[in-house]
Parts: C-alpha cells; sequence; structure tokens
C-alpha cells in the first residue's frame, strides 16, 4: 500500500482486470465509447484517457478484438515506441454508438462504490488531528476570543457536525474557512464511482482543488507512474459552502438525461472534507426540514440516494458539516434536531478591547493613519446609540466608507469625527416612515 507523506493511504492502481470488480461489458464499452469519441489508437493514450494501467488496458483490448470490435491497423508508430496501433471494426463502431446512446459516459473508468468506500475509510476526515497550533496558525488573521479556539479545537478534531450561532457579522463564515485551511493534507477523490451499472461523477474542478501532478521524468531511473489508481485525483480535503440558495434538491443525486449518467449531490462531493451551510435560516426550506434531511448521515455516516429507477442505495458519510446561522437555535430546531449536531458554539461580538485590535489592524492594512480624537468620538459618542454593540464586520465598514470619501475629494487617507460620522451613517439606516 502506498502512503502519502500527510498518512493518507493512497488508493492501490488495479493490477488486472479481475480486480477491477465492474461488469467486463461496461468496461469494454466505456473503452470503444472513449476510442471512437477521442480517436486514439495507441494502447498508451487510451489508458491515460481511461485512466487504467497500460497493462491493464492492454487486457481490456484484448478483450475487444476477441469480440471482433477491435482490430490491430498492423503498423507500428514510432512515435510511441514502436508501439502496435489498433482500430475499431465496422462491428466495434456499430457496437459504440449503441453503448453512446445508452450512456454518452466515456474517459475516466469509474470506481465501483465498494472500493470507493474502502478508500474513504483510508483518509476519513475522522482520523485527522488538529492541534491548537494548526488552528491558530490558520486564523492568525482573526481576533478571536481566548476561550473560542479551545471549543472549536475538539469539535473539529472529531470530525463531527458544529452549529455556530450568534448575532451576523462577526466572522463565522471567516472561522468556517479557517478550519478549512486547518486541515492542509491531501486526500484521493475519484473521478466517478459506479453502482449497480450506472456511472456517478464525483470529482468536480469547482469544488476540488487538485494538487500538482508530478511530472514524469523519463531519465530517472525510479518510475513513479502507477504508485496509485490514477481514476481518482489528489486533491486538497474539499469544502462544499453553500448559503441561502441550498435546497433538498440540492442534496439528491443530478440525472443528466441526455448524457444519461449521474451527478454526485454536494455532500458526497465534499466527503472527505468540510460542508458549510452559511446563513441557515435564510434559505426557502425551513432550518428543521434542511437539518432533517441530515439525520440519517450525522447518525449513522451513511447516506441515502436514489436512482431515476428510484432503486435506493447508501453511500458513506464522511464529512465536517459545520451550520452557521444568526438565530438562535432554539428559535429555528427543536430539542431532537439539535441533539444530533454534536457541538454548538457561539460566535459573539468583540468586547472594546478586541474591537480596537480589530480597528487598528484594520486600519494598518489599508494604509489608513489612526487618529485618537476620531476614535475617542466613534466610541464616546456613536456606540452608546446602539447599547455598545460591537461587531467584527464594523471595522472594516468604516475605514472603507472613509477611504472611499478621501479618494473621491482626492484628499489624502485620514479620519476624522467628521468622516466617522459619515461612515456611520452609512452603516445603519435610520428609523423613519416613508410618504408614498
Amino acid at each position: 500500500m502506498n502512503m502519502e507523506p500527510t498518512g493518507v493511504m493512497a488508493p492501490p492502481a488495479p493490477k488486472g482486470l479481475i480486480g477491477m470488480q465492474l461488469p467486463q461489458a461496461m468496461m469494454r464499452d466505456i473503452l470503444i465509447k472513449t476510442m471512437f469519441r477521442m480517436n486514439l489508437d495507441m494502447v498508451s493514450d487510451l489508458a491515460k484517457a481511461i485512466c487504467l494501467p497500460v497493462v491493464v488496458t492492454q487486457e481490456l483490448v484484448d478483450l475487444a478484438r476477441g469480440q471482433l470490435l477491435l482490430e490491430a491497423t498492423g503498423t507500428l508508430n514510432a512515435n510511441n515506441s514502436n508501439e502496435m496501433g489498433y482500430q475499431l471494426t465496422d462491428a466495434g463502431k456499430n457496437r459504440a454508438q449503441d453503448a453512446l446512446r445508452q450512456s454518452e459516459y466515456y474517459g475516466a473508468m469509474p470506481v465501483p462504490l465498494a472500493i470507493y468506500h474502502e478508500q474513504i475509510k483510508r483518509q476519513s476526515i475522522r482520523n485527522i488531528h488538529i492541534t491548537k497550533d494548526q488552528l491558530l496558525s490558520a486564523m492568525g488573521h482573526l481576533i478571536l476570543p481566548d476561550d473560542l479556539l479551545d471549543n472549536l479545537g475538539p469539535a473539529v478534531g472529531a470530525g463531527r457536525s458544529i452549529l455556530m450561532y450568534g448575532p451576523p457579522g462577526n466572522g463565522k463564515s471567516s472561522i468556517s474557512n479557517g478550519i478549512r485551511d486547518a486541515l492542509g493534507d491531501k486526500i484521493y477523490v475519484p473521478r466517478a464511482v459506479e453502482y449497480s451499472g450506472q456511472v456517478i461523477t464525483v470529482y468536480d474542478p469547482i469544488v476540488h482543488s487538485a494538487a500538482e501532478e508530478e511530472v514524469e521524468n523519463p531519465n530517472s531511473l525510479r518510475r513513479t507512474t502507477g504508485r496509485f489508481d490514477t481514476r481518482y485525483v489528489r486533491c486538497e480535503r474539499p469544502t462544499v459552502i453553500t448559503g441561502g440558495e441550498l435546497s433538498l434538491e440540492m442534496l439528491d443525486l443530478v440525472y443528466n438525461p441526455v448524457a444519461r449518467t449521474y451527478q454526485a449531490p454536494l455532500q458526497m462531493k465534499s466527503t472527505g472534507g468540510i460542508f458549510i451551510v452559511d446563513d441557515l435560516g435564510r434559505q426557502a426550506e425551513p432550518p428543521q426540514s434542511l437539518v432533517n434531511r441530515w439525520i440519517v448521515p450525522l447518525e449513522e455516516n451513511k447516506d441515502i440516494l436514489a436512482l431515476q429507477s428510484g432503486e435506493k442505495f447508501e453511500v458513506p458519510f464522511d464529512t465536517l458539516v459545520i451550520f452557521s446561522t444568526n438565530f438562535h437555535p432554539n428559535a429555528i430546531f427543536d430539542q431532537a434536531a439539535l441533539r444530533r449536531i454534536f457541538y454548538k458554539i457561539k460566535i459573539d461580538g468583540p468586547v472594546q478591547s478586541d474591537f480596537l485590535k480589530i480597528f487598528a489592524m484594520v486600519a494598518r492594512k489599508r494604509k489608513m493613519p489612526l487618529d485618537e480624537a476620531t476614535l475617542v468620538h466613534l466610541l464616546n459618542n456613536r456606540y452608546p446609540e446602539i447599547d455598545n454593540v460591537y461587531a467584527n464586520y464594523q471595522p472594516i465598514f468604516l475605514i472603507d466608507q472613509m477611504i472611499a470619501i478621501c479618494e473621491f475629494e482626492g484628499k489624502p487617507y485620514h479620519m476624522s469625527p467628521e468622516l466617522i460620522d459619515r461612515a456611520w451613517n452609512n452603516m445603519f439606516v435610520k428609523e423613519e416612515g416613508i410618504v408614498h
């Protein structure tokens, strides 16, 4: 078994067709569809396209030749180490077109669901060990209460589910992103998985950030090709972030009726990583309905999906789910739902001293000189209007407003009570009736 320096075991490359655990007819059809669509005729090129070792690809080619779907061209390609070329016979072209009518899928050979399950165990989110230093490093740009990391660390290390709640604008989204950055290691994401003869595409360049591929050195004595199953892509641990647009349908398999293939739902794409439900309570679906959909995955570490035929099947669920809301949990969940969310962490606004640290840090980054009289005016005259309730977003908002005024008026960046008042008036809307 290959192992990455991070400790994640790589999926072993398949040794032969028997070990693939896929229907031979399915593998053969994907081979000839790939030849037909990509106009390939060399085994080495085909092996790259279907993401299998050359020896296994040759086995498939020999199988198709035995069924008179392929034939050798009788010519050697000098550019490919005198490799023999192959082409589809008329029967092979007909079979490829028939197979494409059944499913447009071609290219990377899918991974059987059972084998994919084994790889998930090797790289489980629950296997990671996050230290306080890692969290501090990932969130060093945030001013956080001392006890927050002490509560957050065990929650992330458990790899279960977290509910972060509190008033808006205090960094719940930033903390979620910091958790993602703290993970740090790499996992293997399948390009596609197979269940009951159906192909479900999983790898998504929008969600998955592929690690840099090692370029093979032709002069190297030690070959690295074949170290792991290239039907997988080595990626950063994935992060899926959804907000008010999240609906229950987005958690189901997506069927493409034209290609006759499935696309994995969002939570399956986030396997081995993090699924963030931001702004819970802003979705069209009631929060209780959304959490009810997560009950089986959160409790049993498995999800239940359905094919077009109505057949239901289990997929492993290995995701750290982070719910983030501006509402009090008791206002949007019943106690049964709350019990199933393992960690509840309140994210409050900063105290005055932390607010001033954030203000100074933002000013330094924005190259805005600090002015003591302006800060005294802000704290003594403006904040009492809102009962001295501070929020993490306010320093950025106020400083950016002052910068915009300075740039518009052609003046150097500076703070003044007059500028802070103009910025303050944009941060809040005055309560008043509108005459129509």
